[in-house]
């Protein structure tokens, strides 16, 4: 046979990295015979795509009637490395003896990468390749995806800390006479948010009208909009509940005041900044549902998603305030998945100001999970029959944070 195995280790124990770091490892390759080969070469991709099909029917001049299928699609590239571990694509043949050969890589990653996203219509993703170049016979490939972020730090933006207030108000007209209002009004302290971090939400509902509030739904909702220019430019948007809680009913006359805490999930920061076919919001939809055949109470709170916390934000579960243990953590520093991660700032985010004093002291490290969409496949155009993935359902990785203790940290 040959070929027995291929490995490919990073040197994070999540696949995660940040937009500007270096990225190194090994590849292993296992022979159960001698091979020849006339190099090993590797390959970083870092690309984004959308693509979707449009129908629309037609009649032609006999009045038949056609579907007409248009495929649109968008591409990025944001970088692509390529060299040769071994040999050369001119060399002449190497004999590789059975067993375990082991080669090291680098690759140093842009500073302005857009964070790795999966959805419906399109992607931005990373991916590292392994190509064996066997001389007269087809090359065996081998390629796994790995995770890029970049950091989204919510204290350089002030709109983020201020309260946000929704007022809802709303009359009714029953047959002649004219209700009371109903008002609604929800607070969330800031709008700039972490996964892994509780948005506290506060709903007050006065119902001085005669129809009945059959409950208050607040929905957390993630807005994508996915853009193509091939062959022409459209754009299709997707909107996903993320999390939902719901209060209970208000009669007429009767007032209540709801208290919600909304766990954020591992996902992508907002924005998806420095990509241009794929943006990523998020809100608070709020829904004051009413009976009979009136129309319900709606309105939106922005949400903004990042990557490093609100240090002046207190969450319902406070920060660890110790003193950091390594005030020089380099943004390249692993951190072991077996050993609890070290205060004094995010990893692989730099916590120093240009004095080198620390930014934001009390806020930890964050751990890395698995967002719930995965792909079911990281295969393009240049792979081939000989391509052997690793890891083919991919699921980003995303920095989130343990102000829960209670809930499981994240495995590797």
């Amino acid at each position: 046979m040959g070929l027995k195995g291929c490995q490919i280790v990073l040197d994070n124990p999540w696949n995660t990295y940040y937009a500007g770091q270096t990225i190194n490892g090994k590849v292993e390759f296992t022979f159960d015979s001698p091979k020849k080969v006339r190099g090993i070469a590797i390959r970083f991709l870092g690309e984004a795509n959308t693509s979707w099909e449009e129908r629309e029917k037609r009649q032609d001049s006999e009045g038949k009637e056609t579907e007409e299928v248009t495929h649109l699609s968008g591409h990025e590239e944001y970088f692509q490395i390529q060299y040769y571990l071994l040999g050369g694509k001119n060399s002449g043949e190497i004999d590789l003896e059975a067993g375990t050969h082991s080669y090291p890589f680098t690759c140093a990653l842009p500073p302005t990468l857009p964070s790795s996203f999966e959805g419906e219509w399109g992607h931005v993703r990373y991916t590292v390749k392994v190509i064996l170049d066997r001389p007269w016979k087809f090359d065996q490939e081998s390629k796994m995806a790995f995770t890029v972020i970049s950091p989204v730090d919510l204290n350089l933006n002030p709109r983020v800390k201020e309260q946000f207030k929704l007022d809802l108000e709303k009359s009714f007209c029953c047959l002649c006479c004219r209700s009371g209002p109903l008002s609604t009004t929800v607070i969330v302290p800031v709008t700039g948010f972490v996964s892994g971090q509780v948005i506290p939400i506060t709903a007050e509902c006065d119902n001085a009208s005669n129809v009945r509030v059959t409950g208050v739904k607040i929905v957390m909702r993630k807005i994508i909009a996915f853009h193509t220019h091939q062959p022409r430019r459209e754009t299709k948007r997707d909107k996903v509940n993320i999390l939902e809680v719901t209060a209970g009913a208000v009669e007429p006359g009767g007032s209540n005041t709801s208290t919600f805490k909304l766990e954020i999930p591992p996902l992508p920061p907002s924005n998806l900044v420095n990509c241009g076919i794929i943006d990523v919001d998020y809100e608070l939809k709020v829904v004051v549902e009413v009976a009979g055949a009136h129309r319900n109470l709606e309105g939106k709170i922005p949400i903004v998603l990042g990557t490093v916390p609100l240090a002046e934000f207190k969450p319902p579960m406070p920060y660890k305030d110790e003193v950091p243990q390594d005030p020089s953590m380099l943004p390249t520093q692993p951190v072991s998945p077996a050993s609890p991660p070290e205060t004094g700032g995010a990893l692989g985010w730099s916590i120093t100001d240009s004095g080198g004093h620390q930014l934001y002291p009390n806020i930890p490290p964050p751990t890395f999970a698995e967002s719930s969409y995965k792909s079911p496949s990281i295969a393009n155009k240049e792979d081939n029959q000989y391509t052997k993935f690793m890891g083919d359902n991919f699921a980003p990785r995303y920095p989130t944070y343990a102000f829960n203790p209670s809930a499981p940290a994240a495995n590797p």
